[in-house]
């Protein structure tokens, strides 16, 4: 035989620590610390903890998902964060206020000064219509904490602290006000509310007779398939909007507000659950034909235990994403019902109900920052697709 001639390396007293993504040992020409500097051990990563450490790569997928916890929040203390009482009336289309690092005497200041948007004293030379400008003499006090109109906090304590507002109860608006004379930016804050309470509402009941009918539909197969298959064929062969607004106008006008919102919530959910149905079926009939589901069928386990702890865990991650992306569906479509004046109903505030002052170009023209609940509508929409997309990265097993 041929004797090894190859260097020997002394063992290390203690066994070096392993790459925990399944490489080789450390070399030992480094020092034990340097090693355990290098690489922790850490025990097996569980799905959720390994699609977190993916989402959290996608920086746009961060950004949605910091907007869409700042929009949960800013509709659960609504109130709060209002500035003004979203039902008083001041100047019809007030412009916007003024904000501008410079004190009365004109000289820069960091802290920023709001000024309101008054009469001037001059006339328009053509028109002879009154000119207003930003009253620069006398600005709007104002500071955080403050009080205001009164409210309930969770329908249980009544308090009146605001997280921003003028100090001494003059009015204040950033984003002018209506023809009514009131304030945007609160009733934005406010609609919040109705808003994202209509889309989860229509996403969770969607989401919830979407994926029982697919998973029935797909896993039992067979006539039932075939059966259920043809109704959700039915109920996409529908246009939908015409449908909304044959089914809106059903209820009477005098209906109570909630009842109302409860008829709209309802009506979109009977509509939307089809798609949903339909690709979550997809999934199960793939699902269906994996290994360990034939070897919990040879075992003798029940349908619904291999529904529920089989194919409903590995359909999640597609049902997670396709909520994500169908809020900001059911928010655009809320506001337009709500512009056409079919979703919710005075005094009740939303997004759509708001934009019904901007249905003349004259409007727009003359008052362009009546489109402000705009933004708002467009800051949801891009949160919810931007959480969505880095979900779907994240949640992709390929």
């Amino acid at each position: 035989m041929t004797q090894d001639t190859r260097p020997k390396t002394q063992a290390p007293a203690e066994p070096l620590p392993v790459d925990p993504g399944g490489g080789a040992r450390i070399s030992t020409d480094v020092t034990e610390t340097e090693a355990r500097g290098r690489f922790v051990q850490t025990g097996n990563e569980s799905y959720p903890t390994l699609v977190w450490r993916r989402f959290r790569r996608s920086v746009m997928g961060m950004i949605g998902f910091v907007l869409v916890l700042a929009l949960l929040v800013l509709a659960i203390f609504a109130d709060f964060f209002a500035p003004m009482d979203p039902n008083r009336a001041d100047l019809s289309f007030a412009p916007p206020d003024m904000i501008a690092f410079q004190n009365p005497e004109g000289e820069f200041s960091l802290i920023p000064y709001i000024y309101p948007i008054g009469e001037t004293g001059e006339f328009d030379p053509v028109t002879f219509q009154p000119l207003t400008g930003p009253v620069l003499d006398s600005p709007t006090p104002y500071g955080f904490f403050v009080r205001g109109y009164e409210y309930s906090l969770f329908w249980v304590l009544r308090t009146n602290i605001h997280f921003f507002g003028a100090t001494d109860g003059s009015s204040l608006h950033l984003l002018g006000t209506d023809r009514l004379g009131r304030d945007i930016l609160s009733r934005g804050i406010i609609g919040s509310r109705i808003s994202l309470t209509i889309a989860l509402a229509v996403v969770t009941l969607t989401t919830i007779i979407g994926t029982l009918v697919g998973i029935t539909s797909g896993y039992l197969g067979g006539a039932l398939d075939s059966w259920l298959q043809r109704f959700v064929e039915f109920v996409l062969a529908f246009p939908q909007l015409p449908l909304y607004l044959a089914l809106t106008t059903l209820i009477p006008v005098t209906a109570p507000s909630n009842l109302f919102i409860a008829f709209v919530i309802g009506v979109m959910a009977v509509i939307g659950w089809a798609q949903l149905s339909r690709e979550v079926r997809s999934k199960t009939l793939s699902l269906a034909r994996i290994e360990y589901v034939r070897a919990a069928i040879a075992v003798g386990s029940g349908d619904l235990r291999i529904i529920t702890r089989h194919i409903l865990p590995n359909v999640m991650s597609h049902v997670i994403v396709a909520v994500t992306l169908a809020v900001p569906t059911v928010v655009l479509l809320e506001s337009f019902l709500g512009f056409l004046g079919f979703a919710v109903k005075p005094p009740l505030i939303s997004w759509g109900l708001m934009l019904q002052d901007t249905n003349t170009f004259s409007v727009i023209g003359s008052y362009p920052w009546i489109l402000s609940p705009v933004g708002f509508v467009l800051v949801t929409v891009f949160a919810f697709n931007a959480l969505g997309d880095g979900l779907r990265d994240a949640i992709d097993p390929y």
